[in-house]
């Protein structure tokens, strides 16, 4: 593409960000452009928020300009703006994204402040954690930064994302084991991760129901891996179902299950939980939003 058809009307950083505005806060509303403005200019030019405001009045390059013209372009087709930079920042860890792998929420960043405040709690020197469907490894990689002391098991059946999520570890220097292995083949999983000796098992499994679909925006829908997200109608709690077996067969007594769920059932969830032996609380996201079950075996 020839430089002389992008519509920015110039190089001064005021006129990026003006036209990124009117490209795109009808699609995402003013704030969340501008926050994915800050996102672009720190990933393509290095500039925090101070240096962005001091450099408003500057120009940028012809290669750094085309950079932001495609950037632009691909937001307008609701690319994902982690995908666009290649890494998503969570709980103080910079993740490397792909289309493998479900970009990490804000929400998630909750659950990790929950299994984080609870290892603590329990005063274990070395405390053992199981993550279940990992996929880029970000709350195991949280967990293992929050307390190093950890002792770490990542699962994840996508082989991909198993290896992307190793990299993530290396990169943030992260203390994790991996397993790839199908946390629904309980019979083969539980013997690797050992009888009753997890004090925590953590989870953000898919469970989203296929009839939801409709309700889904399409940064969402269209760019993450649809086995990282769905499950059927009939069987909404599948994956809840395997995590209390595998909890009832590697989890000790007094350990914890906290998972991330489907505001729509944080009852039957619980419920299920409960039917296990688990003394469960149903916990509400920063949108108010029935988000996260824990539940503690008894």
């Amino acid at each position: 593409m020839n430089t002389t058809e992008m519509r920015i009307p110039s190089n001064r950083v005021r006129d990026v960000r003006r036209y990124s505005h009117e490209q795109l806060d009808g699609l995402y509303g003013s704030g969340e452009v501008e926050s994915m403005m800050r996102m672009l200019f720190e990933a393509f030019l290095g500039w925090d928020t101070t240096q962005l405001l001091l450099h408003n009045g500057d120009t940028i390059n012809q290669s750094d300009l085309l950079r932001f013209h495609w950037a632009i372009e691909d937001l307008k087709r609701y690319r994902p703006i982690q995908h666009i930079i290649g890494y998503a920042d969570f709980c103080g860890c910079r993740i490397h994204v792909s289309p493998a792998m479900l970009v990490p929420r804000p929400e998630t960043e909750q659950l990790v402040e929950t299994a984080v405040s609870t290892i603590q709690r329990m005063g274990e020197p070395h405390p053992r954690v199981i993550d279940l469907c990992t996929g880029s490894g970000c709350i195991a990689i949280a967990i293992a930064k929050a307390v190093p002391a950890a002792q770490i098991t990542a699962v994840e059946l996508s082989e991909e994302a198993m290896e992307e999520a190793k990299a993530n570890a290396v990169y943030n220097q992260a203390n994790v084991e991996f397993v790839h292995a199908d946390i629904l083949d309980i019979q083969g999983l539980c013997p690797k991760l050992g009888p009753n000796r997890a004090d925590l098992i953590v989870s953000n499994p898919p469970y989203v129901c296929q009839s939801e679909r409709k309700e889904m925006r399409p940064n969402v829908l269209d760019y993450d891996p649809a086995m990282a997200l769905f499950v059927a109608d009939e069987t909404p709690l599948l994956f809840y179902h395997a995590i209390a077996e595998i909890g009832d067969r590697c989890l000790k007594v007094g350990g914890i299950l906290a998972v991330e769920i489907n505001e729509k059932l944080g009852a039957e969830t619980a419920a299920l939980f409960a039917s296990h032996g688990y003394q469960c609380s149903i916990c509400q996201d920063f949108r108010e939003r029935d988000r996260f079950v824990v539940g503690r075996k008894v």
